[in-house]
């Protein structure tokens, strides 16, 4: 048990890690894709130099967390790539799509048309990517994915688009493109574009804004449809929301005052605390029993 307990833990410490770092990803193309004015290469400029160094590097911390699962959990491995082989799919086609296109992208120098169709691929990529990221969590989490008469069920639909599922997939992409601005005012202060910087942050609390509501959102929804993880939530990790919450609110305080390096540190804790309380509130099941 001792054991488990310690793979899951892993596990979860290295979901966390993507999340922050490759949600910063997603949400530099996300804001990549909603760059306008007449400073958009600018800005688009600053997030290939923040992305390219570390994108594909990022990914491995995903390979890790599919490896890892298949090798201390394989039953749940199994279920899971069942019931959710659509959405997993489609969530490769993203990462690679994804990966490609920033890759074309930067490198072509030919047709400025052509540039762009590479570069909206990569936005739309890192949009339908970590929402679908979100969508598959909130099927783990409702409770829903079970053995079926012995046999694992195959290709569901339900369970990922739901209207929670649905929020947490908008919740995850919500996230990314808070992250992402807040990690970008750092690297506009580093270059000395103080305009950029400004407009990030702005971005950022946009950002949190569509946050923090669709948060509420995924409260008033989950004891309907994610009951487990609702009373898993008030009995033993209640506690945990409290110190998400300071901590978001310590983020916004220090975006407000312009401390963009500690903004930066905040925000990559307030998402392993967000995610840990979602682990917490999952005690003591990945996926329930029968």
């Amino acid at each position: 048990m001792i054991l488990a307990y310690a793979c899951a833990v892993l596990l979860w410490l290295s979901m966390i890690t993507y999340a922050t770092l490759g949600g910063a990803d997603f949400g530099g193309g996300f804001w990549d894709l909603f760059s306008h004015g007449s400073d958009q290469d600018d800005k688009r400029q600053l997030i290939v130099h923040a992305v390219g160094p570390v994108w594909e590097a990022n990914n491995v911390w995903l390979i890790y967390l599919v490896v890892g699962l298949f090798t201390a959990f394989p039953a749940v491995a199994a279920l899971l790539a069942t019931a959710l082989f659509i959405p997993f799919t489609l969530i490769l086609i993203g990462v690679v799509l994804r990966g490609a296109s920033f890759a074309f992208r930067t490198q072509f120098f030919g047709a400025a048309t052509v540039r762009e169709i590479w570069g909206r691929a990569f936005g739309i990529a890192s949009i339908i990517t970590p929402f679908l990221l979100g969508a598959c969590a909130a099927a783990v989490a409702s409770g829903q994915i079970r053995l079926q008469h012995g046999q694992p069920p195959v290709a569901l639909w339900s369970v990922w688009l739901s209207p929670f599922a649905l929020t947490t997939g908008a919740i995850a992409v919500a996230l990314c493109a808070t992250i992402a601005p807040i990690y970008l005012t750092v690297e506009a202060e580093r270059a000395d574009r103080k305009d950029l910087a400004e407009t990030f942050r702005k971005r950022a609390f946009i950002g949190g804004t569509l946050l923090a509501v669709l948060g509420l959102l995924g409260l008033f929804l989950a004891p309907s449809q994610a009951p487990l993880l609702w009373h898993g939530m008030l009995d033993h990790a209640l506690w945990a929301v409290g110190v998400t919450m300071l901590l978001g609110i310590a983020t916004i305080a220090a975006l407000f005052f312009r401390r963009y390096k500690l903004a930066r540190l905040l925000v990559g804790v307030v998402t392993g605390a967000f995610l840990g309380t979602w682990g917490l509130s999952q005690l003591p099941y990945i996926i329930p029993p029968i």
